[in-house]
């Protein structure tokens, strides 16, 4: 399951969407997100999920990978629509039995809260599948300097490290676990407090390794003289297109779609 969180991978490609500038990528991305949280009923989530499957047509990412970054979240996803089912109340009576009941709108409720926890998976995964973590950190960057964030290098160059080291930690957390089973250890059998115990054979020795991979990662920083975004050159200069106007001219339609659309 740890190899199948997606969030912090690239993927290459000469995809519409991995030649979008990083800045319209991350834009889009929150204008995605309030035109996800306004639909409220079936009709704005049948026009959000058209708008997604599109996305993802223009990614050309493979529907696999795509669906391997969902598995983890399952649990969540269960847990959530189980949550919404039989506690949320009002409509008509579906399904009863004992002290439990099903209403209308708590099915509806859970329904929308598993379609946008998707959503919200799918999209932050293809910012980072089809966007390199270096142009990412540049885009996120330019736009904190566009707010006037004092420190906006130090701010997207620490959101962009703990993105990139994601897929490294699940990595070597999947060496750590194949080495403690290996000697003996279980993970897999007992209730819920022997789980949790047998945690922390994999839980030390990850700690150790990451603090030493961020103290060596600090070290060749300083190696190579790194002061920030103080004087600063870049090899790639980032240059908006007319496919980036394009794009927000689809995001902006669409997040106005949606709040049109919500009842």
């Amino acid at each position: 399951m740890l190899r199948d969180i997606t969030i912090g991978q690239y993927i290459p490609g000469e995809s519409a969407l991995h030649k979008l500038d990083p800045r319209t990528k991350l834009i889009a991305v929150v204008l995605y997100m309030v035109g996800l949280f306004m639909a409220n009923n079936w009709q704005g989530y049948l026009f959000v999920t058209l708008v997604t499957l599109g996305i993802l047509f223009l990614s050309q990412i493979p529907l696999l990978i795509i669906l391997r970054g969902i598995k983890p979240l399952m649990i969540i996803i269960t847990l959530t629509v189980g949550l919404h089912i039989f506690l949320t109340k009002g409509g008509v009576l579906l399904w009863e039995w004992g002290i439990f009941h099903i209403y209308e709108n708590g099915l509806r409720q859970g329904i929308f809260m598993a379609l946008r926890l998707v959503y919200l998976v799918v999209i932050t995964s293809l910012l980072t599948l089809t966007t390199t973590p270096i142009v990412l950190t540049d885009g996120l960057e330019r736009i904190l300097r566009a707010l006037f964030v004092p420190i906006a290098h130090e701010l997207a160059m620490i959101m962009t490290i703990a993105i990139r080291f994601i897929p490294t930690l699940i990595e070597e957390t999947d060496k750590i676990m194949k080495a403690q089973m290996a000697r003996g250890a279980d993970f897999d059998t007992g209730g819920l407090l022997q789980r949790a115990k047998s945690l922390i054979p994999l839980l030390v020795p990850l700690f150790l390794n990451s603090f030493r991979r961020a103290d060596d990662l600090a070290l060749a920083m300083e190696a190579r003289c790194y002061r920030g975004g103080e004087k600063r050159t870049r090899m790639r200069q980032l240059a908006m297109g007319g496919r980036d106007i394009l794009a927000f001219v689809t995001i902006g339609l669409f997040m106005l779609i949606s709040i049109l659309m919500r009842s």
